[in-house]
């Protein structure tokens, strides 16, 4: 699925074609989706303009000038701009278009996405108020991962996964940055000691801004608000090697399954 990188490249791939300009007609194809699409988006969106993106966690806020339109790509979706002229594909649900012509087209096969109004705002709306802090800001750090995980049984990959504690660290980052770390993904998170924290606090950073920088992870279901793939899947160490020998040491990867997800790790560098 999107993971932070993807979203924030998504953001930053549409914002220039979105922003101030003004909405002039709304097509929703399909409205049962995760949520179901509002029944007055046509009808509220008609005239505006949309203000700065923003991005929280993995959510996209399109802001008007009294109210915001929450947008979440769930498991297979993707935002691109399009051009009116080009025909909708299959499982093309919902179409913003602006003056001028571009296309703010939802492209969801599993429909486990949404778009729907943010309720009051990012303090209050229930699906972002309990978020942790974001990976990049100054409000995350190796202490604050440390102080929660006192008493912590649960596996450390597990817990840096948890959007309470920080957002946005999906399964493929989490795998990268224990890697970077030299952590064992299978140790418990209070078991893990402040300095090895604060490095993995400092490699957690370092390969999220990487993949915000090389345009997302290639995946199979995600294009850039442009159209393009992303490209760092061709720098990935661990994640969808295994089997494959470490590139620092020579040993073959494995893999093994922790909270119902794949995870790659090598036995000789991460303890």
């Amino acid at each position: 699925m999107p993971e932070l990188p993807e979203v924030e490249t998504t953001r930053r791939g549409i914002a220039p074609y979105v922003e101030g300009r003004e909405i002039v007609e709304v097509v929703v194809r399909q409205r049962s989706l995760r949520v179901p699409v509002p029944s007055d988006l046509e009808s509220a969106l008609i005239g505006e303009r949309f203000g700065e993106l923003a991005r929280r966690a993995k959510y996209l806020l399109l802001p008007l000038a009294d109210r915001t339109l929450l947008w979440h790509l769930g498991m297979s979706g993707s935002l691109r701009v399009a051009r009116l002229g080009d025909s909708p594909k299959k499982h093309d649900h919902v179409d913003v278009v602006f003056e001028g012509g571009n296309i703010l087209r939802y492209h969801d096969p599993r429909r486990f996405g949404f778009v729907d109004w943010l309720k009051g705002d990012a303090e209050t709306d229930t699906r972002l108020s309990r978020l942790g802090p974001e990976p990049l800001s100054p409000d995350f750090d190796g202490r604050r991962l440390y102080r929660l995980s006192r008493g912590r049984r649960a596996a450390v990959k597990t817990f840096i996964m948890d959007n309470i504690v920080v957002v946005g660290v999906g399964n493929i980052y989490a795998t990268e940055a224990l890697f970077m770390a030299g952590i064992d993904p299978r140790r418990a998170a209070g078991r893990v000691s402040l300095a090895r924290f604060e490095r993995l606090a400092e490699t957690i950073k370092a390969v999220l801004a990487a993949a915000i920088t090389q345009g997302g992870t290639t995946l199979r279901d995600f294009v850039s608000g442009t159209g393009e793939p992303g490209y760092f899947a061709q720098r990935l160490s661990v994640y969808g090697r295994a089997g494959e020998p470490c590139r620092h040491c020579g040993m073959e990867l494995r893999h093994i399954v922790l909270g119902q997800r794949a995870t790659v790790y090598c036995a000789i560098c991460q303890t």
